[in-house]
């Protein structure tokens, strides 16, 4: 068990090494590029989610029992085929 624990923190070690001998000696553009990216992931998580995405469930349920009603019915009760 001690062993597995040593090879994994090892493992985790090398990982971190790797990504930040890569950011510390990425060019100027490269940085930029990284910069845009968290930026576009922060408003994808962020904003996007705070507008578009609203708990619906915490809106139109008071606890936890009738949310997890909701969600059970929904996923079990299958649409009716029209034929």
């Amino acid at each position: 068990m001690e062993g597995e624990q040593r090879k994994s923190s090892l493992f985790a070690a090398r990982v971190f090494r790797f990504y930040y001998n890569g950011f510390r000696t990425m060019s100027s553009w490269g940085r930029n590029v990284w910069i845009i990216i968290i930026i576009k992931l922060f408003i994808i998580f962020a904003v996007l989610r705070v507008f578009f995405f609203p708990d619906f469930l915490k809106k139109n349920f008071n606890n936890d029992s009738k949310r997890s009603e909701y969600v059970l019915e929904q996923l079990t009760n299958t649409p009716v085929a029209d034929d």
